[in-house]
């Protein structure tokens, strides 16, 4: 079965002008980061990368973690990327996805190992971590630590 997603986007002007995008649920204004000499509006391509690496990284540790039958009392996602700028070529270098799961005090040892394991699987098995592989490097450092009572 197939899934079909669309965008739509308008551009108009030049390379410090601004856009909008139409994705369905992701409705936005674009443009080229302060950061690379743009006006900074909205998001960006470098951003949006990010984000749906991030968000596909959390949301299929999520599914891994309850397939395992470990619910966390909370998990969240730092997660940072880094791109290269030499020469005027723009390089997406790599992403780091910092997950931080916390479980119940009453976790067992066997609990923690496996949830730090997903938390690697998890990178693996992400739709657009596999897009990207080869190109970006990604890596992830999680931490899973005890509910602090």
């Amino acid at each position: 079965m197939k899934h079909p997603f669309h965008l739509k986007a308008v551009w108009n002007g030049g390379r410090n002008s601004e856009g909008h995008i139409d994705a369905g649920g992701l409705k936005t204004v674009i443009s080229i980061p302060q950061e690379m000499g743009g006006p900074g509006t909205g998001t960006n391509p470098d951003e949006m990368l990010l984000g749906a690496a991030a968000t596909c990284y959390l949301i299929t540790l999520a599914a891994m973690l309850e397939r395992a039958d470990i619910t966390p009392l909370e998990l969240t996602l730092e997660s940072e990327a880094t791109v290269d700028v030499t020469n005027n070529i723009f390089t997406y270098e790599r992403i780091i996805h910092k997950p931080r799961i916390v479980l119940r005090d009453e976790a067992t040892e066997a609990e923690f190992a496996k949830a730090e394991r997903l938390a690697h699987l998890a990178e693996q098995s992400c739709m657009i971590s596999r897009a990207v592989a080869g190109n970006v490097s990604i890596e992830t450092q999680p931490s899973v630590v005890k509910a602090e009572v």
